[in-house]
């Protein structure tokens, strides 16, 4: 047996996933400041792991750190939204694209199967919001790029700061479940441009209903 052994998770990266799911939940309001010393009471741990863990979500854009003033919930601007979905655009058409040209029929069915559970969670907006984000991460998982998963998962976290708000915008949710609907049409045709196209408005229709929720 081997004496290297993998070592426990930080307790500064426990804490930054507490803090993070806080954020993304509202518990902790955009602009909201973080009070550190209640914070740490409360998980009964010190200053120190805490800190650690503001590092890391304002490295992730989710806290913003101000000079003598301590931490807030990053508040996210029009053009900050614009320029994050800007960039999944790009960056999530192209990998429609290489979905609907590469994916192997066992993994086309498996996109079927999982818009088939997107469609049955219209009603029920947490849901429908856990299976969007199932869906595009599986696409992104089967175009198979590393750095741009790596991007898309930065860019992803400040999006939700806004994103699950933007549900609730009247009609947003049906919307939203018919441009899926298109894409996977595209996907399944294995029509590469017109996937990647539907993608990118996809975005843009998101764009549009984000900015109305800020």
């Amino acid at each position: 047996m081997s004496a290297l052994s993998l070592a426990p998770r930080a307790l500064y990266e426990e804490v930054a996933e507490l803090l993070r799911q806080r954020i993304f939940a509202r518990e902790l309001e955009p602009g909201s400041w973080i009070d550190e010393l209640r914070i740490a009471e409360a998980l009964g741990i010190s200053r120190t792991p805490l800190r650690e863990a503001l590092k890391v979500l304002a490295a992730e854009g989710l806290v913003t750190m101000k000079v003598r003033r301590g931490a807030y919930v990053t508040e996210v601007s029009e053009k900050d939204l614009r320029d994050v979905y800007h960039l999944l655009a790009l960056l999530e058409s192209d990998a429609a694209r290489v979905v609907a040209q590469s994916a192997s029929n066992e993994q086309m069915a498996q996109i079927e199967a999982l818009h088939q559970n997107l469609e049955a969670a219209v009603d029920n907006r947490d849901h429908f919001f856990e299976i969007n984000e199932t869906f595009h991460m599986l696409l992104l998982e089967l175009a198979d790029n590393r750095w741009r998963d790596q991007m898309v998962a930065d860019l992803r976290k400040v999006m939700k700061l806004n994103r699950h708000s933007s549900l609730f915008k009247e009609g947003r949710i049906e919307q939203s479940l018919a441009e899926h609907r298109a894409i996977v049409q595209a996907l399944t045709q294995r029509q590469p441009e017109l996937a990647a196209k539907r993608m990118s408005a996809h975005f843009t229709n998101g764009l549009q209903a984000a900015r109305q929720a800020i």
